[in-house]
């Protein structure tokens, strides 16, 4: 019999099958996710499941790169196989952790574990969630969240722009602030409200809290020697949007789902541009013109 864990991440449901239990016992961050159910019947459809490899080893295929992205040590290479389907490899500190093969529509993927493995796993399920969600108004974002008066923010900006830094001084400030995720928070539009999520990914900062809030704003930040805010216009908004978000976007499906959600997110919440220096003033500014506007 299958060995069998389903995941509840902002609503849509995930399975990891076969994975070793001692791999298990170390996910330690998806513990708040967890379903006690054993049977996808028993709720909504899984977005995908996910298959690790026994003992069969990697199919001898031709292998065509698409891209490659390095962060820190770490390095993903995407492409595809002969048979069209998406290839994946996870990297880090020159040592290839996993490799992954899944289907067109992400929904059904196999894992080859090699060298550290929870973290090969733990980025292609983060992968698999982020493509297989796309098209159903959701956006897996590059983003710290605080939760504060039942609204979450969000502060967007390059790596190094002090997103987990400005996130800290609403919490250090701000009364009734807290971290809801400091680096992968999900977002979701629907017809009637925009909510945000924590995940199990949280970057360098351990905040893995299954819980949401309404998005109240959104904040682009960039270093500056002084501290000013401006709301962007939609057409800015949806530019600010395009780069904190995980996608493929050489996928039509993939990059036709993420518009939509972007151009959503820009036409019906409130994002801004703060220059900022890592302050006080900074926070108490920030904060005092969002939930004014929001």
């Amino acid at each position: 019999m299958q060995k069998r864990k389903i995941y509840n991440v902002a609503g849509h449901r995930f399975a990891v099958i076969n994975a070793d239990e001692a791999l298990l016992q170390q996910m330690t961050q998806y513990a708040p996710f967890e379903e006690t159910t054993a049977d996808e019947a028993d709720g909504a459809p899984f977005v995908f499941s996910l298959t690790v490899a026994g003992g069969e080893a990697f199919p001898d295929v031709a292998l065509t790169v698409d891209t490659t992205q390095d962060d820190e040590g770490s390095q993903i290479v995407a492409g595809h196989i002969d048979d069209g389907r998406s290839y994946f490899e996870f990297q880090l500190f020159g040592d290839r952790s996993a490799r992954l093969l899944a289907d067109n529509s992400y929904q059904s993927a196999m894992i080859w574990l090699e060298k550290h493995e929870l973290y090969g796993i733990n980025n292609a399920m983060m992968v698999l969630y982020a493509l297989a969600t796309a098209n159903k108004g959701t956006a897996l974002f590059h983003s710290a969240v605080v939760g504060r008066g039942g609204y979450g923010y969000m502060f967007l900006g390059k790596s190094g722009t002090g997103k987990s830094t400005h996130a800290s001084l609403w919490r250090r400030y701000l009364d009734g602030t807290e971290l809801l995720n400091d680096d992968n928070p999900v977002v979701r539009v629907f017809p009637d409200e925009v909510r945000v999520y924590g995940s199990p990914w949280s970057g360098k900062t351990p905040c893995y809290r299954n819980k949401s809030l309404p998005l109240g704003g959104i904040v682009q930040l960039s270093q500056a020697p002084y501290n000013k805010i401006r709301r962007l216009r939609s057409i800015e908004a949806y530019a600010v949007l395009i780069p904190s978000i995980s996608g493929k976007r050489w996928d039509k499906t993939v990059a036709d789902g993420l518009h939509e959600t972007e151009n959503a997110l820009a036409g019906r919440v409130r994002v801004w541009h703060l220059e900022c220096l890592p302050d006080e003033a900074a926070a108490v500014l920030s904060s005092s013109t969002i939930e004014r506007e929001r």
